[in-house]
């Protein structure tokens, strides 16, 4: 499967629409992707991993951009196996039989160049985990004499990712896990409406309306970088705010990356139905605190509250809350999120 080159360069549309409606109509989301993942046959086997849950439910709403650095640099298919070789020059690649071939300038020179031809327009990518060329990490790194010992990021994953740092990246084999999956097609969504706010044109006003709609889903990642963005935000009206711009998606992206767990969760869950109690009756408000007391207590999933929330602010709106990515993630993110 080719890499559509017509359109790998191309940047996001511009932005349109409040938080929960960030990806507009019919339009999908560009993510990299390891090309065996999608049934390519491109493994050095001359075979592919061709994963289900990818070419089902997330093709749904991502458009992927298939990427195989080992035939890019011009080996074969099939071909004799690489891995990581321990070196006195470092981590190389190399043959698995002889190491008498050395790939790993030619991968990572790859990577840079395809940073450059794809950063812009891909807004997450999926590498192939345990690959020597595309593993995120964890990869088996070997001694000279052939035997497993410490353990690294693929050559051409681990330049890709020092090209791309904010750019969301996990493995195919991590998407099972329901937490990890999560973390990362929120990531993939909130770097794509960022993407999409730069390529609109970034004034302070913008910046403060994307912090402002985001704040609850930083909040249940990490309360320290919730502070801080919200001191860099206090800037936006000072000189300099491409620098604060950049300052500010690099806490962002970092905050996401820490999962959210639950004591978090429910912190933000109480803290959003402070904003609707005042209006509910006292069946409806006992009703709500005893679904946040067994969600806090690991009775119920987070879906419940969410759900019940969202009710409740449907009958008493308030615009501060209605913009809120937390409680209105785009129904796209939402079923992804929750698909197994």
């Amino acid at each position: 499967m080719k890499t559509n080159r017509a359109n790998a360069g191309k940047g996001p549309a511009p932005a349109s629409g409040g938080a929960g409606q960030a990806v507009a109509g019919g339009e999908r989301i560009r993510i990299g992707i390891s090309s065996c993942l999608l049934g390519a046959a491109v493994r050095y086997d001359g075979g592919h991993k061709r994963d289900a849950y990818i070419t089902g439910t997330l093709a749904r709403c991502f458009e992927f951009v298939p990427v195989c650095p080992e035939v890019a640099i011009g080996l074969g298919t099939p071909r004799p196996p690489i891995r990581l070789v321990h070196t006195d020059e470092g981590v190389r690649v190399r043959d698995k039989d002889d190491g008498s071939r050395d790939v790993t300038d030619a991968l990572r020179d790859f990577a840079r160049a395809t940073a450059s031809r794809l950063g812009g327009g891909i807004s997450g990518y999926i590498f192939k985990r345990a690959s020597p060329s595309c593993g995120m990490e964890r990869v088996k790194v070997y001694d000279p004499q052939g035997r497993p010992g410490r353990r690294s990021a693929g050559a051409y994953a681990g330049a890709l990712m020092a090209a791309l740092p904010l750019l969301p990246c996990e493995e195919e084999g991590r998407l099972g896990d329901p937490d990890l999956r999560e973390n990362f097609i929120e990531r993939v969504f909130v770097f794509h409406r960022w993407q999409r706010l730069l390529g609109a044109g970034l004034t302070p006003a913008k910046l403060v309306a994307f912090h402002t709609a985001h704040k609850f889903l930083v909040l249940a990642h990490n309360q320290a970088a919730y502070r801080r963005l919200g001191r860099l935000v206090a800037r936006a009206g000072e000189p300099g705010l491409d620098g604060l711009a950049a300052e500010y998606a690099r806490e962002l992206m970092a905050a996401l990356r820490r999962r959210a767990t639950p004591g978090r969760h429910a912190n933000v869950l109480e803290h959003l139905f402070g904003f609707v109690s005042r209006h509910l009756d006292a069946g409806d408000r006992a009703e709500m605190v005893g679904i946040l007391a067994d969600y806090r207590a690991g009775l119920l999933p987070r879906v419940v509250p969410l759900t019940l929330l969202r009710h409740h602010f449907r009958r008493h709106p308030n615009p501060y809350v209605a913009g809120q990515v937390y409680l209105e993630p785009h129904p796209k993110e939402l079923l992804l999120r929750h698909a197994g």
